[in-house]
């Protein structure tokens, strides 16, 4: 891609460019589980360009995911020329936005991976969570996540048992930004969802690293989300690379979500749920993870933070059953009936995240009878969604001390107004959506217009909001609150089957 370039260089062509052309367009690449998607944002006209490139992880049996590193590397590439074609004028900077918790181990002299890529969804390090299990409240406490093969550090202590011992085990951002730069870096918020962070102090942990058994680990530099990391000529001409933050907390960015009272949803393979808590961590009991939300001019900011497994995949799933034809028929399919019919679908092909923590629970279809049709499956799969999240809100409220008074959100589900609908009716809430759903890709833009100029603050940076569909509840508090009942039962007999 490109030889290592020193901070001082970035520097100096940061400070060319400024001087040049103070308003010039960014890339901002969201590299994604399923996919990548670049955008060249400007300040004042908004995206003037949009590329993508596939990504096609493996699910393999017994809950494995995996993707060949290359994949994810050529898809940063070719989604950001497509989109820099797609506009037709230059950037001044890069911003990155990464999945968070997918690793892999890779060779710092020539940067090639040594393992694929283990994605964030993957569980075979559960039995090491389980060898941990007497540590997972100190855990909990010292790094605001809990024991979970979820996080990046159980699998990095697995690659470390079962692969190789050689190279560099990271978050597949730093082996990412390593190609593109030389340089050998993860940004603040990353970090924090590796279990190997001090959530205070924002530094890496001797305790935790001492428990995964990664104290010899060569480990990145943590830095701030916004600010000169190095050059790259990925993309074409050399661009500095001036923003860096993880994907669901760069969505929380773009939306403007960070003031507590508010949160933000994802909606795309899974679906992921953010409250800021402002400049302290707030370490709640009701199951949601305590993380950092960025770090800008190191100054740390904070969030809950609240996970559901499998959302677009679940749609995906429904799709290679044949049920439906894909994402873009969950409204015309579920329009044929009125409601679920009596069905109940409990989506955790994947297990259950926040706030139950139980990876080993697996989904159920109950309610079925000889006139339940596709339309029914699919009212029901958007409940099992909606409901999830609305057990993500209630923890919130609950670790806060006061409910929300909104929910913003994005992802390419959000295109769905059954699903939407669904939700607003399930929370009882407005539910406003983002006018473009690439929140992420957005968030990497602003964290790079304040690399490039640090005198910007957030509210400066983020997309001035347009004009978003906002669904209004349709159903009174009564019904929601029958369906959410059915919910919970079927959960609850899921985990008494299940137990851990």
């Amino acid at each position: 891609m490109t030889g290592p370039r020193t901070l001082l260089h970035a520097a100096a062509v940061i400070t060319a460019d400024r001087a040049a052309q103070p308003d010039r367009p960014v890339l901002a690449v969201d590299q994604g589980t399923s996919g990548t998607k670049a955008l060249v944002v400007c300040p004042e006209r908004g995206v003037i360009g949009i590329g993508s490139a596939p990504v096609r992880p493996r699910h393999l049996p017994g809950g494995l995911c995996e993707v060949d590193p290359a994949e994810l590397l050529g898809s940063v590439v070719t989604a950001g020329r497509a989109a820099l074609a797609d506009a037709g004028e230059p950037v001044a900077a890069v911003g990155l936005a990464n999945q968070g918790e997918t690793v892999l181990a890779w060779d710092r002299d020539t940067g090639e991976p040594l393992t694929d890529a283990v994605v964030w969804q993957d569980r075979r390090a559960a039995p090491l969570c389980e060898e941990l299990a007497p540590y997972a409240e100190e855990l909990r406490h010292l790094t605001g996540l809990p024991l979970d093969p979820y996080f990046a550090a159980p699998k990095m202590m697995w690659i470390r048992r079962h692969r190789t011992r050689h190279g560099a085990v990271t978050t597949s951002d730093a082996w990412l930004v390593h190609r593109l730069t030389g340089a050998f870096v993860t940004d603040a918020a990353t970090a924090g969802r590796t279990q190997l962070l001090d959530l205070d102090t924002v530094t890496w942990s001797p305790r935790a690293l001492d428990l995964f058994g990664l104290t010899d680990e060569p480990l990145p530099r943590v830095v701030d989300a916004a600010g000169p990391v190095g050059t790259t000529t990925a993309f074409g001409s050399e661009l500095p690379l001036t923003g860096l933050l993880v994907d669901q907390q760069a969505a929380l960015l773009a939306q403007d979500v960070t003031e507590p009272g508010g949160a933000k949803c994802t909606y795309g393979t899974g679906a992921f749920l953010l409250a800021p808590t402002g400049e302290r961590p707030r370490r709640g009991g009701s199951g949601l993870v305590s993380c950092v939300a960025w770090r800008l001019d190191g100054r740390s900011s904070y969030c809950l933070d609240g996970q559901v497994y499998t959302a677009a995949s679940a749609v995906r799933w429904l799709t290679e059953l044949g049920v439906i034809g894909g994402a873009s028929d969950l409204d015309l399919v579920g329009a044929g009936v009125p409601d679920a019919g009596g069905v109940t679908f409990v989506p955790a092909l994947a297990g259950l995240a926040a706030p139950w923590w139980r990876g080993d629970v697996r989904g159920s279809l109950t309610g079925l009878g000889l006139d339940t049709t596709p339309g029914h499956v699919v009212r029901a799969l958007c409940e099992g969604i909606a409901a999830q999240v609305v057990q993500l809100t209630d923890a919130v409220a609950a670790d806060l001390g006061t409910p929300l008074r909104s929910l913003r959100v994005d992802g390419g589900l959000t295109a769905s107004s059954l699903l939407m609908q669904t939700q607003a009716d399930l929370l009882q809430l407005p539910v406003e959506v983002a006018e473009l759903p690439d929140a992420t890709a957005l968030g990497a833009a602003a964290v790079a217009r304040i690399g490039l100029n640090p005198k910007l603050t957030p509210g400066e940076v983020v997309p001035r909001r347009g004009g978003g569909t906002v669904y209004e509840p349709r159903i009174g508090a009564d019904e929601a609150a029958h369906r959410l009942g059915r919910f919970r039962e079927a959960v609850a007999a899921l985990v008494e089957r299940s137990p851990a």
